[in-house]
């Protein structure tokens, strides 16, 4: 929209069913999004209309709701279902309290999607072999780039905590401060696009893939959470004397009896599930623990004021206004329900058969279809269509035949 038309007011309209695109660009059938494909109205958030520092011509971006013509949010509004599941926590005078830790790869331009990824060359002539975790000067030879992002997140008001590099080659992390779940939402959101255009201007590429690398770390989207009264802006997980509350059992109980139902929901697309399931600090369960990175549900080392629940499930390649809310609705479910967790988990652990979580994209959506708690939470209309554009996805991937089949199986009697 013109610069002239977005100030005049005049409001923009999207088609209905562009909320249930799939990735490859097409549309399950219409009657997921309603017959007639109907607009919806894009309501600009006012907090959310960010000047694009990285463009040579005048340019800015709007986080918008998509709300139904008469004015309610949409159901199919992944922005919408996160308010929705806050307005519920206020409800009971209470406010979540959410940080993202996100990882992503930068690699060089790969113009050949059959080869593998490779990382870029840095300052200094060189490749980076893999050697770089945690090392101060570890991204040196990309420092022209990051120069540009610290600059681009300060223009965009996104405020950083640590930026470090990861384990992988030439993977890196950044975990964003905590606060308010949509406004954590939107910033993960903004940073990722961010990423994506400053690469470009440096000839370079952002994957933000869970598992670009074989023999690598995924890429995740961790999400740290707690919750607060309203009223005093105290940490209702722990109690007076320092000790966890019977709302943080509840809430680590809400978390393990949803993460199976909405393992679709934190790992979205057949690549999620190379993470999962080829485990580095990437757990594929719904057990919790002290400080323990096996576990899929995490208490980090903390102070009882700072104390919090870490899902370790999502990855970056999560929706992140989707997995903040799958995770708070889940915990909500727990303290509505007073569900009691299982017992911690400390060391070295066989998994139990009922908090393994499934580990292919079609046996995720297989659950997610069985859910009744997924339907409650998120509405019928929501889990069907998202139900539906997965699937879509999940065809096509089937669809081609990997480089793998054709050198393994070929030559099979």
């Amino acid at each position: 929209m013109t610069a002239e038309g977005f100030l005049e007011g005049r409001r923009l309209q999207m088609a209905r069913g562009v909320l249930l695109q799939c990735i490859m660009g097409g549309y399950p059938p219409a009657r997921f999004y309603g017959s007639d494909d109907g607009d919806l109205a894009l309501v600009a958030e006012p907090s959310m209309i960010h000047p694009l520092p990285w463009s040579d011509e005048p340019r800015a971006l709007a986080i918008c709701d998509a709300d139904e013509l008469s004015g309610e949010s949409s159901n199919l509004s992944t922005r919408g279902q996160l308010k929705k599941v806050i307005a519920r926590y206020a409800a009971r005078g209470l406010a979540p309290v959410v940080a993202t830790e996100l990882e992503f790869f930068v690699f060089a331009p790969n113009t050949d999607p059959t080869q593998p990824f490779r990382p870029p060359v840095g300052l200094d002539g060189r490749r980076e072999d893999g050697q770089s975790a945690f090392s101060v000067s570890s991204n040196n030879g990309l420092r022209p780039f990051f120069s540009e992002v610290y600059k681009c997140m300060a223009a965009l008001g996104l405020p950083r905590d640590t930026f470090m590099h990861e384990m992988g080659v030439s993977q890196f992390e950044i975990n964003l401060l905590h606060g308010d779940p949509l406004l954590l939402a939107d910033q993960t959101f903004l940073f990722k696009h961010l990423l994506k255009e400053v690469a470009l201007k440096h000839g370079l590429s952002v994957v933000c893939m869970a598992k670009p690398l074989a023999h690598s770390p995924g890429s995740s989207m961790h999400i740290h959470q707690s919750l607060v009264e309203i009223a005093t802006g105290k940490n209702v997980f722990s109690d007076e004397s320092g000790q966890p509350t019977a709302l943080f059992r509840h809430f680590i109980g809400g978390q393990q009896a949803g993460m199976s139902d909405f393992t679709a929901l934190f790992a979205p697309n057949v690549n999620s599930y190379q993470r999962l399931c080829h485990p580095y600090a990437s757990p594929n369960n719904a057990c919790w623990s002290h400080d323990n990175r096996a576990a899929g549900l995490r208490i980090p080392a903390s102070s009882p004021v700072a104390r919090r629940v870490e899902n370790r499930l999502p990855g970056a390649d999560a929706n992140p206004y989707l997995a903040i809310a799958a995770s708070l609705a889940a915990g909500l479910h727990g303290i509505e329900h007073e569900l009691e967790p299982s017992a911690a988990i400390q060391g070295e652990f066989e998994v139990p058969e009922n908090l393994s979580l499934p580990c292919t994209l079609h046996a995720a959506l297989e659950r997610l279809k069985r859910s009744q708690l997924a339907r409650e939470l998120f509405g019928q209309e929501f889990i069907e269509g998202y139900i539906a554009s997965k699937t879509m996805e999940l065809t096509s991937f089937f669809d081609e035949i990997t480089p793998w089949e054709r050198r393994v199986l070929a030559a099979q009697a």
